[in-house]
């Protein structure tokens, strides 16, 4: 279990507060790099107006999931787009890629970010995104089956609006991330921003006491770079 108050803070920037899983930037701990194919996951807070300038990427899945606020995505491929909460984005970076993140709306902010580490490298950048679609279970996001060069993972969005049991997928590699309220794993309790890494694939499920969201990463292979 990884409790989301023990994160490190990123290096406050005007407007932007961040918190990593995982090494990341400036920030390096050599136990801690990644989990199976999950290279990054961050807690992203900003300010009306504030975001990131245009910057690069290659060779990378970066998965987005909107909390609250509004995100404005925009790319050199002339995409735009805007997401509210629940809304879910997926920016296959390819041979390379330059984007930009900010706040578009007239509050605050806050979005998960995911990168994963891909099976299949180069090739032109693709970028798709979902409104929120309301349903309670779990429901999946993406996987290699839908467009996510990673044929080995999928994620997945878990809901629930009672007290209520969901399977988690079985595979030798989950990583869970509470978005809102309460949920139970193995009869630890986890709260918004708190994560759990787990390993093997015996069947496990995430219990909650009333209305409840969290994601799932289903992982069934480790990076290989040869």
């Amino acid at each position: 279990m990884r409790r989301g108050d023990d994160r490190y803070r990123g290096e406050p920037e005007e407007g932007v507060t961040t918190r990593h899983a995982f090494s990341f930037g400036g920030h390096y701990d050599p136990e801690n790099t990644r989990f199976a194919l999950l290279l990054a996951c961050n807690e992203e807070r900003l300010e009306p107006g504030a975001g990131f300038g245009e910057h690069p990427h290659h060779d990378t899945e970066i998965l987005t999931w909107v909390v609250e606020g509004e995100l404005e995505h925009r790319d050199a491929t002339g995409t735009v787009s805007r997401l509210g909460p629940g809304g879910f984005q997926r920016l296959s970076a390819g041979s390379g890629v330059r984007h930009v993140e900010r706040n578009a709306g007239a509050g605050p902010l806050r979005f998960l970010q995911m990168w994963l580490h891909p099976d299949t490298f180069g090739g032109p950048p693709e970028y798709v995104s979902a409104p929120e679609t309301p349903s309670a279970g779990l429901r999946v996001l993406t996987s290699g089956e839908r467009g996510l060069r990673q044929r080995a993972a999928a994620l997945h969005v878990g809901r629930t609006t009672r007290a209520e049991s969901v399977p988690l997928p079985a595979a030798p590699y989950r990583y869970v991330h509470v978005v809102r309220g309460r949920v139970r794993l193995e009869g630890e309790e986890l709260t918004a921003g708190d994560a759990a890494r787990i390993t093997g694939g015996e069947e496990l499920a995430a219990r909650s006491g009333g209305a409840a969201e969290f994601l799932v990463w289903e992982m069934r292979a480790e990076p290989s770079y040869g």
